[in-house]
């Protein structure tokens, strides 16, 4: 009797080494099927190992990686933004009409930030000044969006980009790493610091536990989650500005699908889709198990309506998965 009662099994979590946590954590969990896929890829081409192709890879998810770290404060707050993926096309959209106007990359870059950063400012000022729902203010700004983008193009496309603009989305700092993967770094360092060693983190932790307590704890709710979603916005630019780069025309149709992705890649971190937690290190895990299935699926030339039902696939399961494990852990042991 006295061992049962001093079995680790019946340790609470939070008596446990850090060391005992970590390896019970999802992230611990995300890191071997991390290594499990690098190494299926490793022996399904013998392309992947390649230093030049792991490095395009890391084109697979930075761009939407960017955008997910702001994504993931958000949905720890208890929020969700679904229109970012239209505003990347607007921001595309504005900077391939400043460059018929004759616009040079600085400009380009100025005006890629700036309308994400509009566009986060819109959808702030909605869900924060007039207390509507966050998921069906970005559903509509995400059909607004994307729309404006369709009238001003149409099935057109802008081209004509500066030379010195494809650099954001196709040069390289140093070797085989890109901008992007370097910018993907750098964001990942800032969010995980401003998260989990801020007091502006602790405040997106407790807004998304209890809102109304937080409220009385003498959080300020909406400017938070005003200030998220101009994040949001911001990256979305940041975002557009690298893909637009890299593809080098703009079309009304970028991005499209990129919000599921975003927040696939989101929950996958392990981040709680009605929020109250969830980690940076996490959404980093999750953004190369994503990039190196898809890059994966590229080199044996699967389809891409594979992915598209892998991704679907894979959010509903991340989101099942712990639910189905707390029932499982609530059950009395016989």
């Amino acid at each position: 009797m006295a061992d049962a009662q001093i079995s680790p099994r019946n340790i609470p979590d939070r008596l446990q080494g850090g060391g005992a946590r970590l390896l019970k954590s999802w992230e611990a969990l995300l890191f071997v099927v991390a290594i499990v896929i690098f190494l299926g890829n490793s022996l399904a081409s013998p392309y992947f190992l390649d230093p030049w192709n792991l490095s395009d890879a890391t084109f697979n998810f930075t761009e939407k990686a960017m955008i997910a770290f702001a994504m993931a404060l958000v949905i720890i707050s208890g929020e969700i933004d679904l229109s970012v993926a239209s505003i990347i096309a607007l921001a595309s959209t504005a900077m391939g009409y400043a460059v018929q106007l004759g616009f040079d990359t600085p400009a380009l870059v100025a005006i890629g930030l700036g309308v994400g950063l509009l566009c986060g400012l819109v959808n702030g000022l909605l869900i924060t000044g007039l207390g509507l729902p966050s998921i069906v203010v970005t559903i509509g700004t995400m059909s607004l969006f994307r729309g404006l983008s369709f009238i001003v193009l149409g099935d057109q496309a802008f081209t004509g980009y500066p030379e010195s603009f494809a650099w954001f989305g196709q040069g390289y700092v140093w070797w085989v790493f890109s901008f992007e993967f370097t910018l993907f770094v750098v964001l990942a360092v800032i969010y995980g610091v401003l998260l989990h060693r801020t007091n502006f983190g602790r405040a997106v932790y407790a807004i998304g536990n209890n809102e109304t307590a937080a409220l009385f704890s003498g959080v300020r709710v909406g400017r938070v989650k005003f200030t998220l979603f101009l994040l949001t916005g911001l990256m979305a630019g940041l975002a557009s500005v690298c893909l637009t780069s890299r593809l080098g025309s703009t079309r009304p149709s970028i991005a499209l699908g990129w919000e599921l992705e975003v927040v696939t890649m989101v929950v996958l971190g392990g981040v709680n889709i009605l929020g109250g937690s969830g980690t940076i290190p996490g959404v980093v895990l999750a953004a190369l198990i994503m990039g190196m299935v898809t890059f994966g699926f590229g080199l044996l030339n699967v389809p891409g309506i594979v992915m598209s039902i892998f991704i679907g696939l894979l959010l509903i399961s991340v989101i099942a998965l712990p639910i189905l494990w707390q029932r499982a852990r609530r059950r009395p042991v016989h």
